[in-house]
């Protein structure tokens, strides 16, 4: 057997979740390759929306898309995925079929600027309402970082108290890894 790594067991959640003319969400677009990702598995006629407070992963992103010839198919906000429930369309309830974070800090960018635990669980809430039954949120968990334990036992704490009856719970994570490696919470949206 060979395990998959976390970043391509990620991917292929969100292969399994995420279909043609779906709408996916990428709450941390960073660099954009989820975005892309993304864009790819919802096709011509699904939709993804993007979450960034950067310029710099905005612009990373909306170079990559391009690239793609997937402009049409995203839209992205320079916004806190806190806020996505304010910018997203309405009419969406009920239709978004996964959400992916990325969480810590931009490759290559600043590391001051991190993702926070409050602003993270409020973006949880707010999808996890939106999604459709069986609609997954994959969260890595990037915690090597000053900040990052922090983040990452809230979100821990948080999902470990999710109603089995309303979400199933995965973690993803490799136990022998050293330097405090990423691993992966996915909740799996049993009730709509």
């Amino acid at each position: 057997m060979k395990l998959e790594r976390v970043l391509p067991y990620a991917k292929s959640i969100l292969a399994r979740t995420v279909a043609q003319g779906d709408i996916a969400i990428d709450a941390t677009i960073g660099n954009g390759h989820d975005t892309v990702f993304l864009a790819e598995l919802v096709g011509e006629n699904g939709h993804v929306y993007g979450f960034d407070i950067q310029d710099d992963a905005i612009n990373a992103t909306s170079s990559r898309l391009s690239d793609h010839s997937f402009t049409e198919r995203v839209t992205l906000f320079k916004e806190s995925h806190e806020h996505a429930a304010d910018c997203l369309p309405k009419g969406i309830s009920g239709r978004v079929a996964s959400a992916v974070f990325n969480l810590g800090y931009l490759p290559g960018g600043d590391k001051e600027i991190i993702t926070k635990p409050e602003s993270t669980i409020q973006a949880i809430e707010q999808l996890f309402s939106l999604m459709k039954q069986g609609g997954v949120i994959i969260l890595v968990i990037y915690h090597g970082h000053p900040g990052g334990k922090i983040e990452r036992d809230a979100i821990m704490e948080y999902a470990c108290q999710l109603d089995q009856k309303k979400a199933h719970v995965l973690k993803y994570q490799f136990l022998n890894q050293k330097n405090s490696a990423p691993f992966i919470i996915a909740i799996e949206k049993m009730q709509a």
